[in-house]
């Protein structure tokens, strides 16, 4: 099926690679999809639901019926488009959802039993006998599931994740991409030009044509060479971005070494993530199908992807074709094909005032209504205006028009609108800030307006980054317009396909309806339409038109389904790459790590990070004998504990103090500058969100620290206020919690200690900016342990040898490190809460902190706070805990009057924090009791039936040390 003198594959370099175990030969520069067309292969997958044969209908990554599984030594990747995947030397790939073959799967039986097992089936068959669920329906549901197979086998493949930064991203290499490219090239901004294909081009590879009366190819050849040659522009090929996310990021995967045999140190694939001054979206537009009388057959066609066979592979996709279309593009398909000698049976256009002057039979004012083939189309049937014919054909082109990728501005929560003209949805300016779509994405049809357009929107981009150009001269090419008539299913007998790989027909969409999925997203769970691989990108819009038929409203009214990220498949492995073995959430670990792992401390999560969970010394064998060493050394001499995962938020501008106030119970705005204030944030409902200090450094500059569990989500609070609340305040935030690393220097000897590095005098509660040895720096006087203490903040990159030096002074002076067990401790000395105590189900009137909430000001969370039920006696009220026999307490027990039955509803509260305290011989906890503060003094029975502890306890103020607070003073 090779054409002689077309396409740009090597024909130098034969390639030999093998499908089903059968090794087939194809060319350097062909796709799987490519080389077994061009070897007569024509089923290359089975579909999901009924397992009919499908075979290639595409040429791009909108695939959805030619999906395989490669295989490779210890890695088997199933639902690999072939379309997308290059062949190399040794390559090895499977069909996948099939046994015990290809051509003869027993699965194919659903086929037989379609009408059993149309739309909603599993919804209504799968409900009765309940009893049926876990022992018969689950399991047989879950042997069904999902296309192809894992080898079952951890992925050891190296995987690879990168940064990029850029004044203006171009999404896409076509005629506008490459325009765009070359606009901000002239104009000396850093340009990245990303496409998802390995040549870049785009349609003018795969159509052909002229530009500037030279083949489309040596254009783009000459375009390419000149950005290659400029410094200012990084070319990513096999570069698929993937996602809009805020502040003009987008993710992107590349394909780095999925088109050549694996060797070491070569990753997979990459997963960047890439900052953009500016975005052009070129992402070009896919032809769309009609539905008919099976028309899923392997042979059936995009129209546009016969002419990409041809001119970009050199094959022909079949001996004798036809083309089904309501459009004039598709008449560039039969055009190219009968230029490179493929014969061409007919073409079938549904106008009725459709051009018949073409170099093979046209037939206007017609339709096809069915197919022959089982595994290969045959024949198909036309009705026209003299009645109904049979055409023998082994491939069929159709186009049903185009649609605009518009995935990308909808990944923000924009919507596109329906352009009649065009009879499809395209991108709402504004949709993603700072993306300016352009060419087809735009609704530009014509090869000179997607030229001419490129410049134009890229000249628009560059006016935003604050560089005046003039638009380069496009060159000359194609320039008709674009004519179509919609067409979306021709109605007869016999299903008619809309999304080809999970099998849903017009008459699926139809039931939805009638059963009352009327909505796009109801309709497209009851169906599952565009919920494969493939994400509808063929089929939604002929979908969306058929339930708008069905339901007697417009295509506009019926709007469009929910585009999210990911716009084409990413791998996890590549997403989380360098987690391998290390669970889903990352690992991050402070400044002072090595010197703590140097010191043998055994690290234990924290939040997101990594922490010394105490530091072992000398005949010490027990965690305990290492914490209750460190207590006392803080206690009596000094000690240092890296406090840097602490949530620290920079916060400026004239309104500041203002949102400040808004956002904590206390007030900010009298906040003195180089003091430190303590503050209680709520949640909108009236619970308690975080604790922390803030710190004003500067008339409108504040510090705000956040517990390290609730860092991201005060964050994300911050965000959500201002937006919603005061988005006109003159305010901003950033979280700095990586850019300072944090030491708490705590101690009788903390001043000591501080002296020896800087001469600085602060009252408690202050702050100070100084500098150790040209490095500037930031003091606070504040304590989580009780005694003095102080925090010492410098930029990150001098964290570790901040920490050594601080160790090695406090040691001097007879102190050392103190690790979390030790925190803890200390803490819960002193009554400090974290989110053990406040974890989501407390107010502050439960901790003891109502008083925070100023009487002066409005807060976040201030009314709701009020409410009925949320204060009182009948409230847990935070307490502290003392055993009477000196017996060891755990957290998570229970609390119960003494003489009560231990059961639920007599249970009287429960137990956050416990820990042994080596001061005053004894275990401490922190516990929330019904009543609490107003029985201090009486007995409660503790009871933890997992770890059979039963013992009296007495019920104590929750400060244990100092209580008046006159060592942290100092």
């Amino acid at each position: 099926m090779r054409i002689d003198g077309k396409g740009l594959v090597d024909r130098s370099a034969p390639v030999r690679f093998t499908f089903d175990g059968v090794a087939y030969e194809g060319f350097r520069g062909d796709t799987v999809a490519s080389a077994l067309l061009a070897n007569g292969v024509r089923v290359v997958g089975r579909s999901f639901k009924y397992h009919r044969p499908r075979g290639v209908l595409t040429a791009g990554s909108e695939e959805p019926n030619a999906l395989v599984e490669v295989i490779e030594v210890g890695q088997q990747t199933p639902n690999v488009r072939a379309t997308v995947q290059e062949i190399f030397p040794g390559l090895e790939v499977k069909s996948q959802n099939r046994w015990p073959s290809l051509k003869y799967d027993v699965m194919a039986v659903n086929d037989m039993l379609s009408p059993f097992l149309s739309a909603g089936f599993y919804y209504k068959t799968f409900m009765w006998p309940r009893k049926f669920w876990e022992r018969v329906y689950e399991p047989i549901i879950r042997r069904a599931a999902g296309l192809g197979s894992l080898s079952g086998r951890h992925d050891e493949a190296d995987y690879e994740k990168a940064f990029a930064f850029c004044d203006l991203l171009v999404i896409g290499a076509g005629p506008a991409g490459l325009m765009a490219a070359v606009q901000g090239a002239r104009a000396g901004v850093d340009v990245i030009l990303a496409d998802e294909n390995p040549v870049m081009g785009g349609r003018l590879l795969a159509d052909g044509g002229e530009i500037d009366g030279r083949p489309a190819s040596v254009w783009v050849a000459e375009v390419l060479a000149e950005l290659e040659a400029a410094p200012n522009v990084r070319l990513m090929v096999r570069t698929s971005v993937t996602g809009a996310y805020d502040g003009g990021t987008f993710s992107a995967l590349e394909r780095v070494g999925l088109h050549v045999a694996a060797r070491a140190n070569l990753p997979r694939e990459c997963f960047w993530r890439i900052v953009a001054g500016q975005t052009v979206l070129a992402a070009g537009a896919l032809e769309r199908s009609i539905a008919f009388a099976d028309n899923d057959r392997p042979g059936v066609m995009m129209a546009s992807s016969l002419r990409a066979y041809v001119n970009r592979y050199g094959v022909s996709p079949g001996k004798r074709v036809t083309i089904f279309a309501n459009n004039d593009d598709a008449r560039l398909s039969a055009r190219a094909l009968m230029a490179a000698g493929v014969d061409v049976a007919a073409i079938v256009d549904t106008r009725a005032d459709a051009s018949t002057l073409e170099d093979c039979p046209v037939y206007a004012g017609a339709e096809v209504v069915g197919t022959k083939g089982r595994h290969g189309l045959s024949a198909i049937t036309v009705r026209h205006r003299g009645g109904e014919m049979q055409i023998e054909t082994d491939c069929l082109g159709v186009s049903g028009g185009w649609n605009p990728l518009v995935h990308l501005t909808c990944h923000m929560n924009g919507r596109p609108v329906w352009d009649a003209d065009l009879a499809a949805f395209v991108p709402v300016a504004g949709a993603v800030p700072g993306l300016h779509a352009a060419g087809a994405c735009a609704g530009v049809f014509s090869t000179q307006g997607c030229l001419a357009d490129g410049a134009r929107v890229a000249v628009l981009a560059l006016g935003v980054l604050g560089r005046a150009v003039r638009a380069v001269d496009a060159p000359v090419a194609e320039d008709a317009p674009y004519a179509v008539l919609p067409l979306w299913e021709v109605k007869g007998k016999g299903r008619a396909w809309l999304d080809f790989a999970n099998d849903v027909t017009t008459k699926d969409v139809r039931l939805a309806a009638q059963e009352n999925f009327a909505s796009v997203e109801h309709m497209k769970r009851y169906t599952t339409q565009g919920m494969a691989p493939d994400q509808g990108k063929n089929s939604n819009v002929g979908a969306l038109a058929v339930l708008a038929d069905a339901t007697g409203r417009s295509i506009a009214q019926t709007g469009t389904t929910t585009y999210r990220a990911p716009f084409s498949p990413v791998s996890i492995a590549a997403m989380g790459a360098g987690g391998r073995g290390a669970g889903f959430a990352p690992q991050r670990f402070m400044t002072s790590h090595g010197a703590s792992v140097d010191r043998r401390a055994p690290m234990v999560e924290a939040g997101l990070w990594y922490r010394p969970s105490y530091f072992p010394k000398g005949a010490e064998t027990t965690w305990r004998e290492a914490c209750d060493r460190e207590v006392v050394m803080v206690r009596e001499a000094v000690g240092v504990c890296d406090v840097s995962t602490l949530g620290k938020i920079d916060i400026q501008g004239a309104d500041a103090a203002r949102f400040l106030d808004l956002v904590y119970t206390n007030v900010f705005s009298t906040l003195p500058v180089g003091r430190v204030r303590y503050g209680l944030m709520l949640r909108a409902d009236g619970h308690v969100l975080d604790d922390g200090t803030t710190a004003r450094l500067g008339e409108n500059h504040y510090l705000m620290t956040t517990t390290t569990a609730a860092a991201g989500l005060v964050m994300r609070h911050l965000d959500f206020v201002q937006q919603a609340y005061c988005g006109d305040w003159d305010v901003r935030f950033v979280s700095v919690t990586e850019n300072w690393a944090q030491f708490a220097v705590a101690g009788p000897r903390a001043r000591a200690l501080l002296a020896s590095l800087v001469s600085v005098d602060l009252p408690f509660m202050g702050c100070s900016r100084v500098e150790f040895g040209g490095v500037g720096a930031r003091v606070f006087r504040i304590s989580f342990s009780g005694e003095e203490g102080y925090e010492i903040a410098v930029p990150s990159r001098y964290g570790e040898a901040l920490f050594r030096d601080l160790v090695a002074r406090a040691e001097t002076l007879g102190g050392g490190p103190y690790g979390m067990e030790a925190l803890n401790v200390l803490r819960i000395e002193k009554g400090f809460i974290t989110h053990a105590e406040i974890d989501g189900r407390t107010t502050a009137f439960d901790i003891g902190l109502a008083g925070m909430i100023s009487a002066r000001k409005d807060c976040i969370g201030k009314a709701a706070a009020g409410r009925s039920g949320l204060t009182g006696a009948a409230r847990l009220q935070m307490v502290g805990l003392r055993p009477v026999m000196q017996a060891a307490i755990t957290a998570g027990a229970h609390l119960f009057t003494p003489g009560d039955e231990v059961r639920r509803e007599n249970d009287q509260g429960y137990v956050t924090s416990v820990g042994y305290s080596p001061m005053m011989e004894g275990y401490l906890g922190l516990a929330f009791l019904r009543d609490g503060r107003a029985r201090i003094g009486e007995m409660v029975r503790l009871v933890d039936h997992l770890r059979d502890i039963d013992v009296l306890c007495e019920v104590c103020d929750p400060v244990f040390h100092d209580k008046e607070g006159v060592k942290l003073r100092g």
